[in-house]
């Protein structure tokens, strides 16, 4: 680690073609800045922003640390107003997809902030309309899929006084069986995990497990081991959004290699954010070669000025991975994917047909 490698350009023409799935991206934190300026004008919201210009708003997105980052999130969040704003964010996302070659996206909405907001009026329903409006028009026009993960906002589950307070994951989970039907397949917990651990909301992971969707709680990302543990012992997690810091805790490590649960790993995520000083301190190559299962994410793309074809060159130009362990990488997310088994069946083949074609580099 730390020897930083030129990529040829044959690897970055492989990373590009080869079909990619991508499990831990937040719809809201995937809006391009220029939609941002659209939406914000749309909506007489301009004064929300720091200025009127795509770069005014790459420097705003230069964060100082986790809680500038929530900052911004939640001004982006603020301007989506509309069932028409959902399916344009969707919409958008489609073809982004499609220009990397991600074949399947699991992107995370936190409807709670939106239909809880003072003034927007949302309700849930309007929220699934826009969603699967944009949702059916990218699947016709670039052939890609995507499902939804509702997430609780943490930080919102607690009294200043630290007391737990149900409301918000309730609604949420309620939220999330209610789309169950209209393509939501996980139940996700998100936001700062300082001061708000996941015990609590053991309840509401017990209901969503019931009801048939996975557990995809945020752990171990601003907190350390010991909020892994608690997604494992209390929310029965089926996979663990970050998970990183599970390096500082050797027994965690043995556990999550047992069982197998993947890990969503977001590696400019957590430089940007500060979780590791810089890539090279980074443990994706020790937590992959003590045969934990990982996946490669972007995140919040535009907010950390990535995408995930740029997470693919970082593990060959930071880690020096070669072409068979990115595509070993790459079927994994497919693998963990929450999408009916028929939808993954025939992604995989996908991936395995173009696999079993590729010239090896």
């Amino acid at each position: 680690m730390g020897h930083t490698q030129a990529i040829s350009p044959e690897m970055r023409q492989l990373i590009q073609a080869m079909p990619k799935a991508e499990v831990h991206i937040h719809l809201e934190g995937a809006i391009q800045p220029a939609t941002v300026l659209t939406l914000a004008r749309q909506h007489n919201l301009l004064h929300r922003l720091p200025g009127d210009d795509i770069d005014t708003l790459r420097r705003w997105f230069a964060f100082t640390g986790f809680p500038h980052f929530v900052e911004i999130y939640v001004t982006i969040q603020d301007l989506i107003r509309t069932a028409e704003d959902f399916a344009l964010i969707v919409y958008e996302n489609g073809a982004d997809m499609a220009a990397q070659n991600i074949r399947y996206r699991e992107l995370t909405v936190t409807t709670y902030t939106h239909t809880h907001h003072q003034d927007k009026g949302l309700t849930i329903d309007a929220i699934l309309q826009g969603l699967n409006d944009g949702r059916d028009r990218a699947k016709r026009d670039f052939g890609v899929e995507m499902r939804w993960v509702f997430d609780v906002p943490r930080h919102l589950g607690f009294a200043a006084d630290g007391r737990y307070l149900p409301a918000c994951a309730d609604v949420a989970l309620e939220h999330a069986i209610l789309g169950m039907d209209a393509g939501v397949v996980g139940f996700g917990l998100g936001g700062n995990e300082v001061g708000a651990p996941p015990e609590p909301f053991a309840p509401a992971f017990a209901r969503a497990k019931a009801a048939g969707l996975l557990s995809v709680p945020h752990g171990g990302e601003t907190m350390g081991a010991g909020s892994v543990w608690g997604c494992l012992n209390e929310l029965q997690a089926d996979r663990i959004g970050h998970g990183v810091r599970a390096i500082e805790d050797a027994e965690l490590l043995a556990l999550l290699k047992e069982r197998q649960i993947p890990l969503e790993v977001n590696l400019t995520s957590n430089r940007c954010l500060h979780i590791f000083p810089s890539l090279a301190d980074h443990p994706f190559r020790q937590l992959d070669d003590m045969g934990l299962l990982l996946t490669v994410n972007s995140d919040d793309p535009p907010l950390f000025n990535t995408n995930l074809v740029q997470e693919y060159e970082l593990l060959v130009g930071e880690f020096g991975y070669a072409q068979a362990e990115l595509v070993r990488l790459a079927r994994n997310a497919f693998a963990v994917a929450g999408v009916e088994t028929a939808v993954k069946q025939q992604l995989l083949a996908e991936f395995d047909a173009w696999v079993s074609h590729m010239v090896i580099i």
